[in-house]
């Protein structure tokens, strides 16, 4: 990898090479290195474009699978299946990173299908990125489906850093007995940027549940979407929180529902969307901050 594909590495997976244990590092739209273990199989599609990981029930493992576009005009479509075997731990870092330095589009679009067995726990780390000078755009269209047995846990922590021109996030899940899914989704656009996120929830198992919560910053003339459904079809519990700081000529919406199936299901949803507060920034600028310097120590701590 060049030295721009490696800052991009270094960005979205903390990485400057390649990792001990299983992993798949794209770029460019092929593999740059791929490594299984006695628990963890990779494996190419038969058919298509992208990978099928398979876990070894009960395993504890860290997988890395980080995808890097550094070439302007690289289009794609990946289509990543994880099979979690039953009782198993894992830690999934995935992300996406764009260099664009050409003036054609460069854009990823990644889906990646969860099929988690019972007792199974996931925690998947997915940060996108983009930079680079060009005036092509940078765009990536990720799309989770998650599919969850009997006392399944996966946690969601989503991260979209700085450089993204378009983004539509969507994350589709169905929730059997007590299965708990949670998902921490944070943002920031800028410029004439757009990001539109979608959740669709269905919380089928008795006592299954989720909470899902979304911090963004949209600055400048960016704009945001933000929809999330809900359906409680058991005895259950789910929460949805979108928390917005809106600053310049942005524009932020948020549009939440809830559906109650089940006469035991409890459904809450809660949204905010607001400027910065004129005494935040005062009193940060009487300790000796210039007022930008102010307002970004705020916005790090609100998407902290």
């Amino acid at each position: 990898m060049n030295p721009d594909e490696i800052k991009v590495l270094e960005t979205i997976a903390g990485l400057s090479g390649f990792p001990e244990g299983a992993f798949n590092i794209r770029v460019n739209g092929g593999s740059a290195g791929r490594s299984s273990t006695a628990n963890v199989k990779i494996e190419p599609k038969a058919l298509g474009s992208g990978i099928d990981i398979h876990v070894a029930p009960g395993a504890t493992e860290t997988v890395h699978i980080p995808v890097v576009i550094s070439e302007s005009g690289v289009v794609e479509t990946v289509y990543n299946d994880f099979y979690i075997g039953e009782g198993a731990d894992v830690v999934i870092v995935a992300g996406c990173g764009i260099h664009n330095c050409g003036a054609n589009l460069s854009q990823h679009d990644g889906v990646h299908s969860f099929h988690i067995e019972k007792d199974a726990r996931v925690v998947y780390s997915e940060k996108h990125y983009g930079d680079g000078d060009g005036t092509g755009g940078r765009v990536l269209n990720p799309v989770t489906n998650v599919f969850m047995q009997p006392g399944s846990y996966m946690e969601m922590d989503t991260v979209q850093i700085e450089g993204v021109d378009s983004t539509k996030r969507v994350t589709n899940a169905d929730l059997a007995d007590g299965a708990v899914l949670v998902v921490k989704e944070k943002l920031m656009t800028h410029g004439e940027q757009y990001a539109e996120t979608f959740f669709e929830v269905n919380l089928n198992g008795e006592d299954s549940s989720c909470n899902l919560i979304s911090r963004s910053v949209a600055k400048e003339q960016s704009k945001q979407l933000f929809l999330s459904k809900i359906s409680g079809n058991n005895k259950c519990m789910g929460h949805s929180e979108c928390d917005a700081i809106i600053m310049d000529d942005a524009s932020v919406k948020a549009v939440p529902e809830i559906t109650a199936n089940h006469v035991d299901a409890g459904l809450i949803h809660e949204a905010a969307i607001g400027k910065i507060a004129g005494e935040q920034i005062m009193k940060l600028m009487t300790l000796g901050l210039t007022e930008a310097e102010a307002e970004a120590q705020i916005i790090n701590g609100f998407l902290k």
